[in-house]
């Protein structure tokens, strides 16, 4: 774990027009009088290509899969495997030459799964290591009217160890709204992929602080399109415009539980 001692220079990497985030400090996460509303602990795993009736599905609900690795159904012993409560997320290089990858959304869009309006989330994982690999643990709105809204709690590219990527995105879906694309960097003085650790963020009405190991790294004000349910994803993709031509084959992100919680 990074504890305090890792700390946190952390750079931020704002789009023009925008304003850094506040300077105001938070304290180490404390979930005093928050109860759990959402507990995945692996134990087993429920998971579809599309539900209703499982937890997780295996593709983005709008089917806007992404990156250089195709998000695979869920079949005997991949991409998904349980083991000791450690969900293991696999991505692997068939013999035709093309990767493919797992992902898991908690929701499907149409009202079946779980989603909530503020509070506490967090995965708890061990990242996987080597260029091209890009494990996230992120959160969308159900509100896909106007606008799309996405947390990416944290985003790890494998060609940088010791960095974490935050952000969060006002995706326009009407032409009309205005789109907000506002992401921060933390570097660490540790390969984030040595051990597991805690990613998590706690959006209130007020603020919105990212953690890592319980530790706030990044705390901005909340946005007002934050005031709707959101649902969890996490998945391992590759590449995002970095080269995969040495990512390690297979990759797998290991996860221990995602956990959501409410005052």
């Amino acid at each position: 774990m990074l504890g305090a001692a890792l700390a946190l220079a952390a750079l931020a990497v704002l789009l023009p027009g925008f304003s850094p985030p506040s300077v105001d400090k938070p304290g180490p996460l404390d979930l005093t009088g928050y109860r759990v509303t959402f507990a995945e602990e692996f134990d087993k795993l429920s998971v579809s290509p599309w539900g209703p009736t499982t937890r997780w599905i295996a593709h983005t609900p709008w089917n806007g899969d992404f990156g250089d690795a195709r998000f695979a159904d869920p079949q005997p012993g991949f991409p998904f495997t349980i083991d000791n409560g450690i969900l293991r997320i696999e991505a692997r290089k068939g013999a035709d030459g093309r990767w493919e990858s797992g992902l898991l959304a908690g929701h499907d869009l149409k009202g079946n799964g779980f989603a909530q309006q503020y509070g506490y989330f967090e995965m708890r994982a061990k990242l996987p290591p080597g260029k091209g690999v890009w494990p996230a643990f992120w959160l969308m709105g159900t509100e896909r009217a106007r606008y799309a809204v996405e947390v990416d709690v944290m985003e790890y590219y494998g060609h940088d160890p010791r960095a974490l990527h935050s952000v969060y995105h006002v995706w326009s879906m009407d032409k009309v709204y205005p789109e907000r694309h506002v992401p921060y960097v933390a570097r660490f003085e540790t390969d984030l992929t040595d051990d597991y650790h805690r990613f998590g963020v706690m959006i209130d009405a007020r603020w919105t602080t990212f953690y890592l190991d319980g530790t706030p790294y990044w705390r901005i004000a909340t946005p007002p399109e934050f005031a709707q349910p959101l649902f969890p994803l996490l998945n391992l993709a590759l590449g995002s415009g970095w080269p995969i031509t040495e990512t390690p084959n297979p990759s797998y992100m290991f996860v221990d539980y995602v956990r959501i919680y409410a005052k």
